[in-house]
């Protein structure tokens, strides 16, 4: 609520975020957040109409908002982000070895668009600062999912396999859901994993070793995340390669897009990099429609893309996810967001009278 110390922190912590450079306002942002500024001493338990249970994984969630991965990337500060409100945080990408990303700048803003354009590459701390991390903290509000992907050096050499099955090995105990990226446009080849064969072998090495794991330190669902940027074809390829991985519980869509929409407005709309924020909303939406249209309920699906609203929350449940997942839109308005969407979600969840 308005007047609380941390909740007065963290909106004057927004205010000074907005005057740095984007990468440079997140970093300082991690930290603050890290060492307890601004983070809610206290969060009011969600209203039962806001709960929801994933079918297909199982997952618990009090509300269906949840924090999309590349915020808390090295697995910082989700019990913090959960304490604003999330029903649930995903961490990552995270890849078996700590790499750098792409050269900055990597980062723009679309103030005028609501929009973010990023290259960043994977830039993380690697699996043994992750790891240690997610022990740390134990006490968790919410769901806390594991986003993995492969370094650099092993796309080109064209071997990403071992790199998500060292990902699965390494979280497996310590998320309580897995997701495997193959959808970010910022390293190269990646999204080419979406494709045919690729995608049946990465999802059969990823099953075979989900098997192992499951058997050992039991169940974890996983989930697959794709781009926005499909056409109606390869739309049914990956739904048909997805509902016969045995091992494969659900679907997130979606990531950023390569496209560039001719209302974008922002000076660094021509960047090179994955757009996300309010230009996104309407793609992922209809990708999101077209995969719920193939998959049924025979798999749990996750909408990300442009939510900014209760409103847009509906659509992406309407458009047949059973979850959410934001992140571009808190750049703009900060964690006061995730309250104001649960509070405009819930009447829209309301029953016709």
């Amino acid at each position: 609520p308005a007047g609380k110390p941390e909740a007065m922190i963290a909106e004057l912590g927004v205010d000074v975020a907005r005057k740095l450079p984007a990468e440079a306002a997140h970093s300082v942002t991690i930290k603050a957040l890290k060492a307890g500024l601004g983070v809610p001493l206290n969060t009011p338990d969600d209203p039962p109409a806001l709960g929801v249970t994933l079918k297909r994984s199982g997952l618990n969630l009090s509300n269906p908002i949840g924090l999309a991965a590349g915020f808390d990337k090295n697995a910082d500060v989700f019990a913090a982000m959960l304490k604003f409100g999330f029903g649930f945080v995903e961490c990552g990408t995270v890849t078996p070895k700590p790499q750098p990303g792409n050269p900055r700048p990597r980062v723009f803003r679309l103030p005028e668009d609501r929009g973010v354009i990023n290259r960043l590459g994977f830039n993380n701390h690697g699996l043994d600062y992750f790891v240690r991390r997610l022990k740390h903290e134990t006490v968790r509000r919410g769901p806390v999912g594991a986003n993995v992907g492969a370094n650099k050096a092993n796309m080109e050499a064209n071997t990403p396999g071992p790199d998500y099955i060292a990902g699965m090995n390494a979280v497996w105990r310590y998320a309580d859901y897995l997701t495997l990226n193959i959808s970010s446009p910022n390293t190269p080849g990646l999204r080419g994993l979406q494709d045919g064969d690729a995608l049946i072998r990465l999802l059969d090495q990823c099953g075979t070793a989900a098997k192992t794991l499951d058997r050992d330190y039991g169940f974890r669902p996983v989930f697959l995340k794709v781009a926005p940027d499909l056409d109606d074809e390869a739309i049914k390829q990956i739904a048909a390669t997805a509902l016969n991985a045995p091992y494969l519980h659900g679907l997130i869509v979606s990531n950023t897009t390569i496209a560039r929409p001719d209302t974008l407005n922002g000076k660094h709309k021509g960047q090179a990099g994955g757009l996300s924020g309010a230009p996104l909303m309407d793609k992922s939406t209809e990708v999101l429609k077209a995969f719920s249209g193939e998959i049924g309920d025979k798999l749990d699906l996750i909408g990300v893309g442009g939510i900014s609203s209760g409103a847009d929350v509906h659509a992406k449940l309407k458009a047949g996810a059973q979850a959410v997942q934001l992140y571009s839109a808190l750049v703009y308005e900060g964690p006061g967001l995730v309250q104001r969407l649960k509070d405009e979600l819930e009447p829209l969840l309301a029953p016709a009278t």
